[in-house]
């Protein structure tokens, strides 16, 4: 069967919802493809090589997630932590509150640091909750970069930096 010319009007879902401008749809001549489509692995095929290009590999496999964000964020919860590990969570948005919950759904201890809304994560209680735990404890730090529902950008920079600051890696911690 040829999806090509599918009823109907695809947007785009994700982040958002937000609809695609007009001018970007005739820029691309077609509806953008819904990721359940069965067109999507014979589109896909070529994109995998591709992206080895933007990874500066030859030898990488690079895979999908057919997936939404919300189960992208659970595989990478549930396959880097365990249930009862401590996390630290910024809750400064729609998208945001959906971690925080899912984390809480998993069996995560979730420490959330809330921000009004359109105010972006307090990353100096970051520094300072990373700072007290000397024994390690805190087992992940999850902070959504764009949270669409405010308009709000986190400062990933500046996380890594306070990570840098706190020799997280080798597992020993001392914030300069």
């Amino acid at each position: 069967m040829d999806y090509t010319y599918a009823p109907g009007r695809n947007h785009l879902f994700v982040p958002g919802p937000v609809n695609i401008p007009e001018p970007v749809l005739r820029a691309m001549n077609r509806n953008n493809e819904d990721y359940r489509s069965p067109a999507v692995p014979a589109l896909t095929k070529t994109l995998l090589e591709d992206v080895k290009k933007i990874f500066k590999t030859t030898t990488g496999t690079p895979f999908l997630f057919p997936t939404t964000g919300t189960g992208a964020w659970e595989s990478a919860l549930t396959n880097t932590l365990s249930p009862g590990d401590k996390t630290i969570s910024f809750l400064i948005g729609q998208f945001s509150l959906l971690w925080v919950d899912q984390q809480k759904r998993l069996g995560f201890d979730v420490d959330v640091v809330e921000s009004d809304w359109g105010e972006g994560a307090k990353l100096d209680v970051l520094a300072a909750k990373l700072a007290a735990d000397p024994s390690h404890t805190i087992k992940a730090i999850c902070i959504v970069h764009n949270e669409t529902a405010t308009g709000v950008t986190n400062n990933l920079a500046k996380v890594r930096k306070i990570l840098g600051e706190c020799h997280i890696q080798d597992y020993y911690t001392t914030c300069n």
